[in-house]
């Protein structure tokens, strides 16, 4: 019994120093795969839509590779943010209404944390019919670990994220005085198998890999 409070001792005082080191050299998931994003864009990408654009980030990195950059988001804050964020940015617009609704279709379709946040089924058919033949669907999300496989994955993420966050962010963080809106979050519950399965019926074809960072990917091209 000893020997097993001890062990929780020492993994306890394990977690608080990867949370300390953490909290020193933070890095921003979602960000982090913008460069995924990019190194993925279909060929032509003339158009893209970013469902969930938050506070404009990936939009704006895309601008500069893409002719027309439409961001969406339902929240009221983050279109706010994300207009600032694109202001100076002709080739991106920042938008609230129904993405699920018009009939302009794009060469990209992206989510970067968003597919938990939807009726997974019709968002999937969504961005299908969105799709330009041709165009692309990228997409980063989050998925509870259930499976061996999704532990592994989760437990060499706990590893690596101080280790990338200090490559990423070598200097000690301080705050800084600026405020911003909070991102809307929302725990995801959709297991990556079960959405290995849903893939396969709506989107058949597509690639979806786990990813360091707590996250995977999915990668979808509609038919020309």
């Amino acid at each position: 019994m000893a020997r097993r409070r001890g062990g929780s001792a020492y993994a306890d005082g394990a977690a608080s120093r990867l949370a300390r080191l953490n909290a020193r050299h933070p890095w921003n998931h979602n960000e982090h795969f913008h460069s995924w994003v990019l190194a993925n864009l279909p060929d032509p990408c003339r158009s893209a839509l970013d469902v969930g654009c938050g506070r404009g980030e990936l939009a704006a990195a895309l601008a500069p590779h893409v002719a027309r950059v439409v961001g969406n988001d339902v929240d009221v804050a983050m279109r706010e943010q994300a207009a600032r964020r694109c202001a100076g940015l002709p080739e991106v617009e920042i938008t609230g209404d129904d993405w699920t609704a018009g009939d302009e279709t794009f060469d990209l379709v992206t989510m970067v944390a968003v597919l938990h946040h939807l009726d997974l089924v019709p968002a999937l058919r969504a961005v299908r019919r969105r799709l330009a033949p041709g165009g692309r669907f990228l997409a980063v999300g989050l998925a509870p670990p259930v499976s061996p496989r999704d532990h592994a994955w989760e437990l060499a993420s706990v590893v690596t994220n101080p280790l990338i966050g200090w490559v990423k962010h070598p200097w000690p963080s301080r705050a800084d005085g600026v405020t911003v809106a909070p991102v809307p979050v929302h725990d995801p519950t959709l297991p990556f198998d079960e959405l290995a399965r849903v893939l396969r019926t709506v989107m058949p074809g597509a690639v979806l890999r786990h990813r360091l960072g707590f996250r995977h990917t999915v990668t979808w091209t509609r038919p020309a």
